[in-house]
Formats: structure tokens, C-alpha cells, sequence
């Protein structure tokens, strides 16, 4: 058997990473507590907020927010594991072609966010339907905010992935995550950066994505931003995993 047909299939290298996100404590808590705080963001909605608050679309958009901000968690810790428990050396070894790893792990971080996306909409939809607020448009839900929603948290997986593979450890990776953003969005309320801060911020820019259908103008800022802090890290990311030392 030749070295190219004895390499794992491109199936198996997705599931495998996909094993990854719940092989470790942190990856299996991190998942769990997603989908118990969708329940309890849920539960606390259903109970406190007005009818008009209580619609399948108002439901969605309180049901994606835990696996908006942990999810990305999972997507560096998925890519740095390798790199701080050590085990980037047999991945490598038995899958030499490393960018067809970190494709992988962009795969498999897209298949969960999908995961949790159909998660968020069974249990918003479950939510609804025990509260039946009977206001007007309960069960509307546009499928372009439902795109949007899914893009929402796809971006972050990947955005996630990205800081990962630039930094290759969890501590510095998860800092920069989620401090950056932030220090460019206190930088945006400066007046004189006013206007360009949609232009740059990630929570001005993509942060209604659940809440309103985009127009031009919107989508032009989502995807300028979407550029700078996802596209950039991950070819960034590619370039540093295929050139670091593994010893």
C-alpha cells in the first residue's frame, strides 16, 4: 500500500475532530453547559419577558447566545489541544499533510455550529409552543434571519478555529479572543472613530445578525469585518501550524 492510500480519509479526519471537541473535560463541559444554559435562558424568558418577547424568532435569538459565546471556546481549544497536550506530534505524524487537519477541524467546528443551531430551534420552537403567547406573528420566522443566525455562530467556530491556530495555546488564545474585540469596540466610541467602527468591530457589525434581516449596507460591514478578525486568522493560522516544530 502506498503512503497517499494508507493516509486516514478525509471523513475520518473530520469525525475524528470531531471526537476531539468532547475527549477532554473542558470540551465535554463546555458543550454540556451550552445546551443547560439555552435551557435555563429559555425557561427565564418563558417565565419573566412579555408576550411580545415570547415568539419563536424572539426565542431563537435568546436560544443561540450560549453557543454563540462558548462554541468559539470550543474551536480553540480544539485546534491548541493539540499543541498543550502534546499530541500534535501523532496527528501529524500519522496525517503528515497538516492542512488537510486544520481543514478538518474547520469542518467538523461547522458541523457543530449546526448542531447547535438545530438544538437552539427544536428548543425555541418547544419554548413557543408551552408558552403560547398568541400575539401577532408567534411562529413568523423569516429564513433569511434564520441564515443569518446560522452564519452567526458558523463565524464564530471559525473565527475561533483561526485565533487557535495563530496562537497554538489556550491561555493567550482566549484572551485575545475575547479582549481585542472588545478594545476595538471602546476604541469605536471614541466620536472621531465613530464611523468606522462598523466597519471593524465585530459586535457592531455582526451582533444584530440574530435580531434583523441586514441590508446592503449592513452586509458590507459584516463582511469587511468578518475578513479582518475571521479570514486573516485562519490563513494566518495555516501558515503558522504547517511551520511550527512539532518536537
Amino acid at each position: 500500500m502506498s503512503p497517499a492510500d494508507a493516509r486516514p480519509g478525509f471523513a475520518t479526519l473530520t469525525a475524528v475532530e470531531l471526537r476531539k471537541t468532547v475527549d477532554t473535560r473542558a470540551g465535554f463541559w463546555l458543550l454540556l453547559s451550552i445546551g443547560l444554559l439555552t435551557v435555563v435562558a429559555l425557561v427565564l424568558v418563558a417565565i419573566f419577558a412579555k408576550p411580545g418577547d415570547q415568539t419563536l424568532q424572539a426565542m431563537l435569538s435568546v436560544a443561540v447566545a450560549p453557543a454563540s459565546v462558548l462554541l468559539p471556546v470550543v474551536g480553540i481549544l480544539l485546534v491548541t489541544s493539540e499543541w498543550t497536550q502534546r499530541t500534535s506530534f501523532i496527528t501529524f505524524t500519522l496525517t503528515p499533510g497538516r492542512g488537510r487537519v486544520l481543514i478538518a477541524k474547520l469542518v467538523a467546528g461547522l458541523l457543530l455550529s449546526l448542531a447547535a443551531l438545530g438544538l437552539s430551534l427544536v428548543s425555541a420552537a418547544v419554548a413557543t409552543a408551552i408558552v403560547a403567547p398568541g400575539v401577532d406573528g408567534t411562529w413568523s420566522l423569516p429564513i433569511g434571519l434564520l441564515g443569518q443566525t446560522a452564519l452567526s455562530i458558523a463565524t464564530g467556530v471559525v473565527m475561533g478555529i483561526g485565533f487557535g491556530a495563530v496562537m497554538l495555546a489556550s491561555a493567550p488564545a482566549l484572551v485575545l479572543f475575547f479582549a481585542a474585540p472588545i478594545g476595538v469596540a471602546a476604541l469605536g466610541a471614541i466620536p472621531a472613530l465613530r464611523d468606522v467602527a462598523p466597519w471593524v468591530s465585530v459586535g457592531e457589525a455582526t451582533g444584530p445578525m440574530t435580531d434583523e434581516l441586514f441590508d446592503a449596507t449592513q452586509w458590507a460591514h459584516a463582511g469587511t469585518t468578518l475578513a479582518l478578525w475571521m479570514v486573516l486568522p485562519v490563513l494566518a493560522g495555516f501558515w503558522r501550524v504547517r511551520r511550527t516544530d512539532v518536537g
